[in-house]
């Protein structure tokens, strides 16, 4: 991202080509001029700023969206392209910068090169800043590069198709170059989906024309028809980006070429919805082979599950029929917003920040904060009462690429047409299970292990049913080793003893599996001889076998199996409760004669962190969760705490847990003063202040002596997750820290005007607030506002505990004097509430020394839950409300705007320097 980040003071006009050719290494790098017609230079007129939108048919459909900047085009790719509706997000990633002739460009970029694939130029025209009067390009720029390094652009478009007010803002969870583009609403704003103007605004073709004749291309070389074919990257040197694209685990935009459903459907014979089905299997091969008749996808390391979707009720099921519904219940809601009618087929697993399954992960999942939950999508067998299985591969895939709605939580597992040579071994360097092969015209094989499905293991994997454990003499664990085997036939047959991966709180649990199934005879047809020495171990210590019914299956891996058909070096992997044990075969892989093919983008790259997910299950009253190390109890959750809402306990410290990352700055090393409601809005609320003898021992607590009792007294101070937790469970709803933290009690971080409303309309606590702003910009002074989440508005200026309360205080009342003497008809500075005469209460004695107010972020304990929200100045306008922002919506907004509330934890004003230039 340091590259794109723009060079604060330099312009198109005074950047030197030195400059520009830096800012263009990345492009240079991934292009060679002699094989590509797309440009290389070019030098801005220096009259307007310019903007375009190139629509780029490439492995996956996206728009570049491009600015004017620095002599370059500062770059974004748009999978579902820009909106118009204000309502809409969409998703940006920042790439790399491109010449400035780039904006031309429409035409074919050949095969075999990067960004291989067919573009228009969808969009074109000038832009400038949104807000200011900049008379110049240069100031313009510089305001711009300003923007662009905040993070925020707020810009002004004049183009054919795009028009008026757009956003740019950086999105938070989305790695450095994830950004989200908006419409502005204004009188352009409209819900029409503007990219079904699918022309070009320069040739006049569509994708599809151009591909046809792709007679506008930059430069001289005409690609001919015959070399439209998007760009299938040279298997050599990108098979691991293949795998590093599926691995980003980002929904795939579709293909521009739309698909005939009913076309595809005409061949298909009418079936009723069904709810069980055995799913096709795949068979075990021993090396990958090369052939154009076949594709590739990841092999996942998860849980096999179909989804039966019909009219609104869905059930997700193991391929042994097991009810997942409630297991994996964030994917089970998921299906159920899709608002299809279709049998799909796929993968459950929990994939780590790499990207990569994480089947440990996966079993011990019970909740949202337990790993990222999805569902791979593979197959589609039935859609809207048609019979899919007798289509080909191809034709299913094409179906359920049209009509799956993108899901963070429910992707389409992407296959590939590429090298299995290369996938295979890319795949292993990656540390994947192994990779699929399927053949591109097979039917789907209801209830049979078929050939045209093969799998191609990385490493030697094999599910196992336990028939017993062992412990060792004088051994303090609580087993030693599982003793496993495979059926063949009616036959149990014992595959060997696995003693590794296991720690103690598996093997507790394991214990507890164990337990009710111990029997007195072996379960295996031929008992095995644990204690039978070998040449590896001579002298093995003595173990004491405690038989099991084989009911429980696991998986392990393991180097190789001996000539007898034990297993070595096998270490255990997680137990299988997805599986049958009857089923359970030993895997022989069979030996391959067929090939792979070529293919294009990636597989696999690394997970996006994404937002945070809920910490508890919707469904257990008491939850115990270790939280920074500690281990925290969770109780009465489904107590209801708005009952009008709906919302509960459990809710609650769910909002919490996934505000902590913005909540916590504004708590941290903070004396906490807890507004407890433990029976909810509507029961009795108190505030709680000393701890003494009731905070856990892990607690960090702040000693002072209260002048009222005369006694010692300790407030909890703000930490970490655990500390903010610990409070919500005790029905703590609101947070109030104190405006200084324990190193520097006396010195606010910030100073507070409280404008507290009596009689007044919200819209003119809102006019007060622009006042507010206007009397500090004069001062020279920044100010941040939020709403209180009650009636009224909190304004915040940053100190950087630099200053005593007496000093915020007083600086406080000097401001709000000037906006009472500006507005005098509808605002008081009088503390006594019948004295104000219905009047908004302009309050600075919020900064006294342990004065509380409610947080940035927090929940309040109001009708609608209601949560304190920083807000952008431009949105402290007419029409803002305080029930804009609640419990259910905030976490939305603080993952799509970022912390913007944080410069008030700042540096701080120079109060002297205010204080003299007012003073002149």
């Amino acid at each position: 991202m340091a590259d794109n980040k723009s060079k604060k003071g330099k312009t198109a006009r005074n950047r030197s080509p030195k400059d520009t050719a830096m800012g263009l290494a990345k492009y240079r790098q991934k292009r060679a001029e002699e094989k590509t017609p797309e440009p290389f230079g070019g030098k801005p007129s220096g009259t307007e700023l310019r903007f375009v939108v190139q629509k780029h048919d490439a492995s996956h459909l996206h728009y570049d969206f491009r600015l004017e900047m620095d002599g370059v085009l500062k770059s974004w790719a748009v999978p579902k392209g820009p909106s118009v509706d204000p309502g809409v997000k969409r998703l940006a990633m920042m790439v790399e910068d491109h010449p400035y002739d780039y904006r031309n460009f429409e035409g074919i970029i050949p095969k075999g090169q990067y960004g291989g694939g067919t573009v228009i130029v969808w969009d074109e025209g000038t832009y400038a800043p949104a807000e200011g009067d900049f008379k110049d390009v240069p100031k313009q720029e510089k305001e711009l590069s300003h923007q662009l390094y905040s993070g925020k652009l707020k810009l002004k478009l004049n183009g054919k198709k795009l028009k008026g007010e757009f956003a740019l803002v950086k999105a938070q969870g989305r790695g450095d170059n994830g950004w989200l583009l908006m419409k502005l609403d204004d009188k352009y704003a409209s819900e029409k989906d503007i990219t079904t103007k699918d022309k070009s605004v320069l040739s006049g073709k569509s994708i599809a024309q151009m591909e046809q004749s792709p007679y506008h291309v930059y430069g001289e070389r005409i690609i001919k028809k015959d070399s439209t074919v998007k760009d299938k990257r040279s298997v050599k040197a990108k098979a691991s980006e293949l795998i590093n694209d599926q691995l980003d685990a980002v929904p795939k935009n579709k293909s521009s070429k739309k698909t005939d459903l009913q076309d595809l459907l005409k061949n298909t014979a009418k079936q009723k919805f069904y709810s069980h089905i055995e799913p096709m299997l795949a068979t075990l091969v021993d090396k990958p082979f090369d052939d154009d008749d076949w594709i590739y996808e990841v092999k996942w390391d998860g849980y096999r599950a179909v989804a039966f979707i019909n009219k609104g009720e869905v059930e997700l099921k193991s391929r042994n029929d097991k009810s997942f519904n409630e297991k994996f219940y964030p994917i089970y809601d998921n299906l159920k917003e899709l608002g299809l009618n279709a049998i799909l087929d796929g993968e459950v697993v929990v994939l780590g920040e790499n990207g990569k399954a994480n089947f440990g992960s996966l079993q011990n999942w019970r909740s949202e904060a337990d790993g990222d939950l999805v569902y791979y999508v593979f197959d589609i067998l039935w859609y809207n009462g048609q019979d899919l299985k007798d289509l080909t591969l191809f034709e299913r895939k094409t179906i359920l690429q049209e009509i799956l709605p993108e899901r963070k939580s429910i992707l389409v597992s992407e296959h590939f047409e590429t090298s299995g040579t290369q996938f295979l071994e890319e795949a292993r360097k990656l540390g994947l299970e192994g990779i699929m092969a399927k053949r591109k015209d097979s039917i789907y094989h209801v209830h049979n292990r078929s050939k045209d499905w093969l799998k191609i293991k990385a490493n030697k994997r094999q599910e196992v049913v336990i028939g017993g454990y062992t412990l060792n003499d004088d051994s303090s664990k609580l087993f030693s080793s599982i003793l496993v085997g495979v059926y063949d036939g009616k036959k149990l047959v014992y595959t060997g003893k696995v003693g590794t991966g296991f720690n103690e709180k598996l093997q507790k649990q394991m214990m507890q599996l164990f337990k009710p199934l111990i029997i007195s005879k072996t379960p295996f047809g031929e008992e095995p001889d644990v204690n039978k020495p070998s040449r590896f171990r001579p002298n093995p210590p003595h173990a004491t076998v405690t038989w099991l019914k084989p009911e429980l299956v696991c998986e392990v891996s393991f180097t190789e199996l001996t000539s007898d058909g034990v297993m070595r070096h096998p270490s255990f992997n997680g137990m299988r409760e997805d599986k049958s044990p009857k089923k359970v075969i030993l895997e022989e892989a069979a030996p391959i004669a067929e090939i792979f093919n070529d293919m294009e983008d990636k597989i696999i790259a690394p997970r996006s962190k994404g937002e945070r997910k809920t910490l508890l299950n919707p469904k257990d009253n008491t939850q115990v969760k270790k939280i920074n190390g500690h281990e925290l109890k969770f109780t009465n959750l489904d107590k209801i705490f708005w009952p009008k809402e709906g919302i509960t306990k459990r809710d609650l410290i769910n909002y919490y847990y996934q505000a902590a990352p913005f909540i916590l700055p504004y708590l941290k090393d903070r004396p906490q003063s807890m507004n407890r409601f433990p029976d909810g809005i509507e029961g009795e609320g108190f505030y709680f202040k000393n701890v003494t003898d009731t905070a856990p021992d892990w607690a960090e607590t702040y000693f002072y002596h209260s002048d009222t009792d005369n006694k010692d007294k300790h407030y909890l101070v703000g930490k970490d997750e655990a500390t903010l937790l610990y409070m919500v469970n005790l029905g703590c709803i609101e947070m109030n820290p104190w405006s200084s933290t324990v190193k520097k009690p006396e010195n606010p971080s910030f100073c507070i005007i409280d404008l507290d409303p009596d009689k007044n309309s919200f819209n003119q606590v809102v006019e007060a607030a622009q006042v507010t702003k206007s009397i500090l910009d004069d001062m020279g002074v920044p100010s941040y506002c939020k709403t209180s989440g009650s009636t009224g508005l909190h304004i915040y200026i940053p100190l950087g505990g630099k200053y005593s309360y007496d000093q915020s205080k007083e600086f406080a009342r000097v401001v709000v004097t000037l906006v009472h003497n500006e507005l005098p008809k509808f605002t008081s500075l009088e503390r006594s509430i019948k004295d104000r005469k219905g009047k908004m209460y302009l309050d600075f004695l919020q900064n006294r020394p342990h004065a509380t107010i409610a947080a940035a972020y927090a929940v309040r304990p109001k009708p609608g839950a209601t949560v304190s929200m920083p807000l952008h100045w431009d949105e402290v306008k007419k029409g803002l409300k305080i029930s804009d922002f609640h419990l259910l919506n905030a976490i939305e907004r603080m993952n799509s705007e970022g912390d913007i509330f944080k410069p008030v934890l700042g540096k701080g004003i120079d109060l002297k320097k205010v204080i003299e230039k007012y003073t002149k």
